[in-house]
């Protein structure tokens, strides 16, 4: 337990009162209304049974005598990402599978939080760094599209891994921004590239889809599909957040990124993989249109990404938190042995709660979240570009993302 108050402290209803550890999870232990603590029933360190209450308070809401239960760990199925749930990815090593290059894109407008303050007078720069860990992220210009953004990131990787588009033999595509509802984004990628007969598809992952797709390539290269695979995530999320919305105005960038995926090349092995979903998660972030662009006559629909930001960050945390734990220890690694943590840049501090709860120090996960924002499922690829200068040969890795659904995987490599 890690107490967030004093007795005396005045509070109000939702203030995080502790931080709580658990045998199964770890949560954040919520104030159920406003009141004052009185007395402290538990020190920081202390062990106790979950039926033991840990705080007295005092409070004027009649609303909620004879309602406060005993401080206790949430139900699994209220956002705990279940440990016993079955997984899919894992220990295949038929064939060795390697990332080749890697390639990133970021357009070049720069919006800082100072921009986006002027629809929130009453809010600062430094209280929105506290809260996101960003200062500025990049917005595609007007006119530019996802499949543009992606082929840009997708000839950074070509050319980083020595290959030409008439090697490819399939391109896995992520994106919650598609050109079009139809053809796929990988389909005019495709054209772009100028190569036509091979397999191309999107994959709707949210955040997490760029390494949804990297287990998709990699079971095809396993299966004989397909042998040197690209692999692409492209997201426009500015044209599709309310810039009214606090909740996510501040967060979202648009980037893209790609790497060549290779069962016949060397190149950096991947050691294993594992994605899952938990639709318990469903409410916490979601958008009804589909594609980057709001038409005109929409007065009855909501077009913008929404989220329950408070929800997604318990349920993020415990996520990252449980997958880092379970496939460091598929890989065979202990939490020493990773050198690097590349964690979708969802927001620094869900990746701060993250680490201390996945046991390896958050030193080790590499950030880049306060420049560029949170560009969905192309911020892994970038965030390995930005780190690429200091990475050696050997370093074990580990990559990992929580996205809306909510989805979850990771993926274990060596550089």
């Amino acid at each position: 337990t890690k107490w967030n108050v004093a007795i005396g402290d005045v509070f109000e209803k939702g203030k995080i009162l502790a931080e709580i550890e658990s045998a199964k999870t770890s949560f954040d232990f919520e104030a159920p209304c406003d009141g004052t603590v009185v007395k402290l029933l538990a020190l920081e360190g202390d062990t106790i049974s979950y039926e033991v209450p840990v705080v007295e308070i005092e409070t004027g809401d009649e609303s909620m005598k004879n309602a406060i239960p005993p401080a206790s760990a949430p139900e699994p199925d209220s956002y705990h990402l279940q440990r016993e749930m079955p997984q899919t990815g894992g220990n295949t090593q038929d064939k060795k599978v390697c990332i080749l290059g890697i390639g990133g894109y970021l357009p070049e407008r720069v919006v800082t939080n100072n921009e986006l303050l002027k629809e929130f007078p009453n809010l600062t720069d430094d209280y929105m760094f506290g809260v996101t860990g960003i200062k500025e992220r990049r917005w595609a210009k007007e006119g530019e599209k996802p499949s543009e953004m992606a082929y840009k990131a997708a000839m950074n990787a070509l050319n980083k891994s020595g290959m030409e588009a008439k090697d490819l033999g399939a391109i896995v595509l992520s994106t919650e921004t598609p050109d079009a509802a139809m053809p796929s984004t990988a389909c005019i990628l495709q054209d772009m590239l100028g190569i036509r007969g091979i397999p191309a598809f999107d994959i709707h992952g949210a955040c997490s889809g760029w390494l949804y797709a990297l287990t998709v390539a990699r079971g095809m290269i396993i299966s004989g599909v397909a042998d040197n695979i690209l692999v692409a995530s492209t997201e426009l999320q500015s044209q599709i957040i309310d810039k009214t919305d606090m909740e996510t105005c501040f967060l979202l960038g648009d980037g893209a990124g790609a790497t060549i995926v290779s069962g016949s090349r060397e190149g950096h092995p991947i050691k294993n993989v594992l994605i899952k979903a938990d639709s318990k998660g469903l409410h916490m972030i979601k958008r009804a249109m589909p594609g980057y662009k709001i038409p005109l006559g929409i007065e009855n629909m909501n077009p913008w990404i929404r989220m329950d930001g408070h929800a997604l960050f318990r349920f993020a945390a415990d996520g990252f938190s449980t997958i880092i734990r379970d496939l460091t220890s598929l890989s065979g690694w202990q939490s020493e042995d990773v050198r690097w943590v590349i964690p979708h840049q969802a927001n620094r501090r869900i990746l701060k709660a993250a680490a201390q709860r996945s046991g390896i120090s958050f030193e080790r996960f590499y950030i880049n979240i306060e420049r560029v924002g949170n560009t969905g499922s192309a911020s892994i690829a970038n965030a390995i570009v930005d780190l690429e200068k200091d990475l050696h040969k050997g370093d074990k890795m580990l990559l990992c993302s929580v996205g809306a659904g909510v989805t979850i995987a990771a993926l274990t490599l060596e550089w």
